[in-house]
């Protein structure tokens, strides 16, 4: 194990992934972090003073302390610094809470700004965004994306398709400005260029955490406890752990010139792991969780130092050592390490020689007497066949899709392992054939819960009856995007009320050809001049009818706006249109939107009468505290008895109707979700300036509380 070069005790517990370095003179790190108690600490070894409130006033004295405290009296939930002035070096304090954010300037004890946040401040990021000349503050909430000015101005909003968990700053596609990646609790990677999306990576847990490691790398953390990275759009490597990671980050810990992806675990650990793949370059434990990772010129030598955080307050410094001294301090590990693995290999080796030695003696006698003896191998030319169809079952409201795996002779299967992601509970399915049921195929039940293609690895073991050993044969197939729908007769389809059209230039033909690449059909659909399909949903028997005229005409007809979209979107992307604006109407959804927006509106006037009953008996209980002193001090005990008893009762009310307030503000948040939700979805039966031109005039009439602009703006796609 490496050893620290310096290690610190503060004494205050600290928030998991809230820890950050700021320069709030623009030369001195500090060390920053949010505790359990609504405060955050200030850790600043190059000056000794200390902050009252929010800050220290001009009247307190300066004292020998390194560690500052900042009350916010409210649960923190992301903490980031940075600068929001390019010609000021000067960093300012980001904290956020479920209401708020504030922009706070430690070296001169101001607020820069104070804004209230209907949607809450999950994730801060600190940086230039786009094509915006300035640096921004980026915040990430409940299902929407904010970037604020340096007065904390709203210059860029729009919205995402869950809780945002993590954001970074990267150039994605090599434009030279930063683009925004967004991990969110729908398991989905989302890159933002400006306010539009153009990429999707789909994980199999929520996004934890993202840090850039090079210019199109980066790296993530699952809360099912993998960590990876991706080239661009591309995954390079994931692996995953029992432990959750609670951090990570990016740093050359071997003075290699190349970043590590350093992960800090639930467990304690801390390893680097080669970004190219995955191997393990160095490793440490802390005795508590990780809190947070990050790097600074701590010790002010020239060199920055990996600085790791643990729950319990305690913070360790790592020197970055170069390849060879840390192969040298860990050397026992790694020969340890390297015998168990040889021996491993040793082990797997004779027994795939014992496996060998059995195949190749005939002793194992098949069932039918007229092949004679018959040895455990199968005969050269044996194939595997795979075929995907559709199952709706009668009695049922949920369907499935049928993987039928064959052999091409009279061998049997006798098991089936599949890997996929965001099928299965974990990331892999056993299958197995019924005692009395053993031949050469075998059906396999999926389930995928939501519209998009997965790829699907297989094992098949393949054998004779009486094997005892087996032949692996690997597979891989893709599952379509849409093969959760079958193909019913059109004229037996009621068609839904709910519909999408557009306009397109591109030949019936071309459509056709992407219907039968997304669909699961028996036999592929053909049409000449015009388009008439059906579909029912094998999740909840719901139809989706599919239409298209000779003249360019297109009408998706369904009750789940998210399924138009999802339809818009892939269709979009295979027939490469960058621009499209369409019409809609989903008289549920809409329906269900104005319910929405109607009890926000109810939910923000309970909150502005309760806060000014909150306010009031704040006022009442500061009066009966002094009247309750005063009595005291006169010797009128029953008089100080008497105020002490109002002052329990008034304090019972306050606390009842802070629970109520707590309440209230739980279920409008939940409203602002599903409303951001529905925009999103409107926004996915757009593509480019369009999207961006409904989701902006969307906000508007949020802002100006126009419901029935806001209706019309999602059906037609402007004000």
């Amino acid at each position: 194990m490496v050893v620290p070069i310096f290690s610190l005790k503060l004494n205050n517990k600290i928030c998991s992934r809230t820890v950050s370095i700021g320069k709030y003179d623009g030369v001195h790190p500090c060390l920053t972090a949010a505790t359990l108690a609504g405060k955050v600490f200030i850790h600043n070894p190059h000056q000794k003073y200390t902050f009252s409130g929010v800050g220290r006033t001009d009247s307190e004295p300066l004292i020998d302390s390194s560690l500052s405290l900042l009350n916010v009296n409210s649960q923190v939930t992301s903490i980031a610094t940075g600068s929001l002035d390019a010609s000021n070096p000067n960093e300012y304090l980001f904290i956020g809470t479920k209401t708020h954010i504030l922009a706070y300037d430690v070296n001169n004890n101001t607020d820069v700004f104070y804004k209230e946040l209907p949607d809450g401040a999950n994730a801060i990021k600190c940086g230039y965004f786009g094509g915006i000349k300035d640096p921004v503050a980026i915040v990430g909430g409940n299902c929407s994306i904010m970037a604020l000015n340096n007065i904390g101005d709203e210059v860029l909003w729009t919205v995402t398709g869950d809780n945002v968990c993590s954001l970074e700053l990267l150039d994605f596609n090599n434009d030279s400005y930063n683009e925004l990646l967004v991990g969110s609790e729908d398991f989905d990677i989302r890159v933002f260029k400006d306010d539009e999306i153009i990429n999707e990576m789909s994980e199999t847990e929520a996004i934890l955490a993202l840090t850039k490691l090079t210019s199109n790398q980066f790296g993530f953390a699952l809360a099912n406890g993998s960590v990876g990275v991706y080239e661009k759009n591309i995954r390079t490597w994931r692996i995953k752990s029992r432990n959750t990671a609670m951090a990570i980050h990016s740093f050359d810990i071997n003075a290699d010139g190349v970043p590590e992806l350093i992960n800090g675990w639930s467990s304690g650990k801390i390893d680097a792991r080669n970004i190219v793949n995955g191997e393990v370059v160095f490793k440490c434990n802390m005795d508590h969780s990780i809190a947070g990772i990050t790097n600074a010129d701590y010790k002010m030598d020239g060199i920055d130092q990996l600085i790791c955080c643990s729950t319990e307050g305690e913070v360790r410094g790592y020197k970055p050592m170069p390849s060879d001294v840390i192969n040298m301090t860990s050397d026992r590990n790694i020969n340890q390490e390297a015998m168990r693995d040889l021996a491993q290999r040793k082990q797997n080796l004779m027994l795939e020689l014992s496996n060998l030695e059995e195949a190749s003696k005939p002793s194992v006698q098949r069932k039918f007497d007229d092949f004679g003896d018959q040895t455990t191998g199968i005969p050269s030319n044996t194939q595997i066949q795979s075929k995907l169809s559709t199952r709706l079952q009668n009695g049922s409201s949920r369907g499935h899709v049928e993987l039928t795996v064959v052999t091409n002779n009279d061998t049997v299967i006798r098991a089936v392992i599949i890997f996929a992601e965001g099928i299965f509970k974990g990331e892999s399915f056993v299958v197995h054939p019924p005692a009395n049921r053993i031949s050469n195929d075998l059906v396999v039940p999926l389930f995928l819960p939501k519209d998009s293609p997965i790829d699907i690895h297989m094992q098949i073991f393949v054998g004779y009856e009486n094997s005892t050993q087996f032949h692996v044969i690997e597979q891989s197939r893709v599952l379509p995007t849409f093969c959760m729908y079958r193909r019913v007769d059109i004229s037996k389809v009621e068609e839904p009320k709910g519909f999408v059209t557009f306009m397109t230039s591109e030949r019936i033909q071309r459509i056709v050809i992407w219907m039968n690449y997304n669909f699961i059909l028996d036999e592929e659909y053909e049409a000449e001049s015009s388009i008439n399909i059906g579909f029912i949903a094998l999740r909840d028997n719901k139809y989706l009818v599919i239409k298209m005229e000779l003249n360019g005409q297109m009408t998706i007809k369904t009750d789940d706006i998210e399924l138009a979209g999802t339809f818009i979107q892939s269709l979009c992307e295979y027939l490469k249109i960058t621009d499209l604006q369409s019409n809609c109407d989903f008289p549920n959804e809409l329906e269900n939107l104005q319910t929405v927006l109607a009890e926000i509106e109810q939910f923000n006037n309970v909150r502005q009468q309760l806060t000014s009953q909150m306010a009031d008996h704040s006022s009442i209980i500061r009066s009966l505290v002094v009247r309750a002193e005063d009595s005291r001090l006169m010797d009128d005990f029953e008089g100080m008895k008497k105020h002490y008893f109002e002052l329990m009762n008034t304090n019972r009310d306050l606390i009842s109707g802070y629970k109520i307030r707590s309440n209230n503000h739980k279920e409008l948040l939940n409203h602002v979700k599903l409303l951001n939700q529905v925009i999103q979805k409107a926004g996915n039966l757009r593509m480019g300036r369009y999207k961006t031109d409904l989701i902006s005039n969307a906000r508007q009439a949020i802002k100006s509380n126009n419901s029935a602009s806001l209706i019309k703006i999602i059906k037609t796609g402007s004000p």
